[in-house]
């Protein structure tokens, strides 16, 4: 058993799942979303990395195992063809699918829910613990050092190679905007402190390389 695997055994399970083979199954069908071929940062990479900042900070949530399978669901459907907030309403169905078919119990699922649909905008409310822990793990990457954040900006740019350049650019500069609007990018205390500076330098950083 991998340790991917592993981690989502012991999530589902925490989370009340009653049904082995379900929770087998579904963590099958999550992991082989995460392995598309057309993703380049969306990958199984990412999921990782998400889920070691939800296991950082998981004493800051309320529910810390919706997070967890939240962080899971979150881009489980991922179509670079897809507009707004389409990805995520798939996601949205398609975790609380396999959830519900492996008996994770009704609220918890429609926790999983709220929470993947976050990330659409990643807009969380003043108390929303569990919301902000998964937006913040998302949007990681974002205060990487200026070579990796460079790496993630050019993983992004081939899962759009359908779009031609300067649709791209624009396309690429308007999300770019949108999260530098956020009044913050990062909610918990310790990620916004460690976090918030470098990405906001990142973000406008590649803002001017597109205009």
């Amino acid at each position: 058993m991998d340790e991917l695997t592993a981690r989502w055994r012991e999530t589902a399970r925490a989370a009340g799942a009653t049904d082995p083979a379900d929770v087998d199954r579904a963590g099958a069908r999550l992991l082989a979303g995460w392995r598309e071929p057309h993703r380049h940062h969306h990958t199984v990479a990412h999921l990782r990395a998400v889920l070691d900042v939800v296991d950082a900070y998981a004493d800051q949530a309320r529910h810390p195992d919706q997070v967890r399978l939240a962080a899971w669901g979150h881009d489980a459907v991922y179509d670079p063809r897809a507009g707004d907030d389409a990805n995520e309403r798939a996601s949205a169905d398609l975790a609380g699918a396999l959830l519900t078919a492996a008996g994770v119990p009704a609220a918890t699922v429609a926790g999983v829910r709220r929470l993947v649909l976050l990330t659409a905008g990643h807009q969380v409310g003043p108390d929303d613990p569990d919301g902000a822990l998964l937006c913040d793990a998302d949007l990681a990457v974002l205060a990487a050092a200026p070579a990796d954040y460079d790496r993630y900006a050019a993983a992004i740019r081939r899962e759009y190679a359908h779009v031609p350049e300067p649709d791209f650019r624009a396309g690429r500069a308007d999300v770019l905007r949108r999260l530098l609007a956020l009044p913050a990018l990062y909610r918990l205390p310790e990620t916004h402190a460690r976090w918030e500076a470098p990405a906001r330098a990142n973000l406008r950083r590649e803002l001017t390389a597109l205009s």
